[in-house]
């Protein structure tokens, strides 16, 4: 059996070659960074596909009624990403126009896209309907926003309700989106306000949605939510006679960021959820709900690594040793944001001893730019390639251009074969936007 990607700090085909250096899809990584520039995303297909993969068996394995996949395209949305996760068999969770422009444009289909968001715009909407995606409600404005567009294109769109369940999940603050204390969702006491609203409504409304939050390790969350969830959506079936067929449970798994991390197996998580809403169902003599999942960190997270260039060193006797990358907290803002942690290797000396314990700073004008603290690595030397593990999810997509540094290329690898997926930003695109007055020019 494959393992599961989520529970490794490598991706899938990371290897060291003859040369002790570290290769991933069949490509040399010092390589890569000769070819394609530093720093830079390197995103392995093979680990991508397998946890597409993985989702889908489990599911099938486990669940014996209709489901769906759906990629959080949060945690990276690209083109070659989106279509690539639609090659699986999976659908796209979409929180913004941007990524829904960005799925529709990799050629996924409408009706596999879902669009999110606690404050969609009429043009988001908008853009939606048209299209014909299925849209999460998350609060009276969107049901008054959509419900205007529906009647002016005389369509009815499948919608759901997004329940703040009251679960509060063990993860950081920020990530956590689940416990009543939250902006996302209907607080469970006015569903059925909303229920009775939508009765009448020119919106088809097929079911519930819900989101614990984000990195979560525990099995028991994914079992309590469909306990909550359908005891509500029986309530919409039968007293408010609305035909909810879908359940979506969100998504959240974690993944292995460093050795103590010990996340549950992608298979392991698709059984607790499903084992929850195939014990809530019989409880409550329910006809088995299409089962939508969103993961996305697990999707992708584990499946990229970063590659940065050491620059330059500065020893403080005693207390501490910064070794400086050309990148930093534009291109992984998790850490500074977060207190995210992370594991690295050196990519042209893997077989090197670890005889060094360092800090690995950012290039920024920041003194928290910091990616990595007291981390034990070999010698390092300006030119050395430094490789972070696990930066998948949530570096591209909140990537930025503090500084005004370009942000990075990303490569796609696969059987010894690179393809560029995002090219590098120069100089002129950071200007692109920018527009000067003539009455300051000089």
């Amino acid at each position: 059996m494959s393992l599961s990607p989520n529970q490794q700090l490598l991706p899938l085909t990371a290897r060291v070659n003859d040369h002790h250096h570290l290769t991933i899809g069949g490509c040399a990584v010092p390589e890569l960074v000769q070819t394609f520039g530093s720093p830079l995303y390197i995103l392995d297909e093979v680990t991508v596909r397998t946890a597409c993969q993985q989702y889908r068996a489990a599911l099938r394995e486990f669940y014996p009624g209709e489901h769906l996949v759906l990629y959080a395209s949060k945690a990276w949305s690209c083109l070659a990403l989106c279509a690539l996760v639609a090659s699986e068999g999976l659908g796209i969770d979409v929180v913004s126009g941007g990524e829904l422009y960005t799925a529709l444009q990799a050629g996924v289909p409408p009706h596999t896209i879902y669009l999110h968001g606690n404050n969609k715009s009429a043009q988001e909407i908008r853009e939606a309907i048209t299209a014909g995606c299925p849209l999460v409600l998350d609060n009276w404005q969107d049901i008054k926003i959509s419900e205007t567009i529906a009647r002016e294109q005389q369509v009815r769109p499948r919608v759901m309700v997004r329940v703040t369940p009251g679960i509060d999940c063990h993860t950081h603050a920020y990530i956590r989106t689940g416990q009543r204390d939250s902006k996302f969702g209907f607080d469970l006491e006015e569903l059925p306000q909303v229920f009775a609203h939508l009765q009448a409504s020119p919106l088809q409304c097929v079911g519930l949605h819900a989101h614990n939050g984000s990195q979560i390790f525990s099995l028991a969350h994914p079992q309590d939510l469909p306990q909550i969830l359908l005891k509500y959506y029986q309530l919409a079936r039968t007293e408010f006679g609305l035909d909810f067929t879908e359940l979506n449970v969100g998504g959240g798994l974690g993944i292995r960021y460093t050795e103590q991390d010990d996340p549950p197996t992608i298979a392991d998580w698709v059984k607790a959820v499903t084992t929850g809403v195939i014990s809530a169902c019989a409880q409550l003599n329910l006809p088995l709900p299409k089962l939508l999942c969103e993961p996305g960190r697990s999707i992708v997270g584990p499946a990229c690594v970063t590659a940065y260039t050491v620059g330059s060193q500065k020893v403080i006797p005693g207390v501490r040793t910064y070794i400086a990358v050309d990148g930093g907290m534009s291109d992984n803002p998790r850490p500074i944001t977060y207190q995210a942690q992370y594991r690295a290797v050196v990519a042209n000396r893997m077989n090197a001893p670890l005889s060094q314990r360092v800090t690995i700073a950012g290039k920024h004008c920041e003194s928290g730019d910091v990616l990595i603290q007291d981390i034990h690595l070999p010698e390092l030397e300006a030119g050395d390639i430094l490789v972070i593990l696990a930066t998948g999810a949530y570096n591209y997509s909140m990537a930025s251009n503090y500084n005004r540094l370009p942000r990075l290329a990303a490569v796609l690898v696969n059987n010894g074969t690179a393809e560029l997926i995002l090219q590098r930003e120069t100089y002129a695109d950071l200007l692109r936007q920018d527009r000067l007055p003539p009455r300051l020019r000089i």
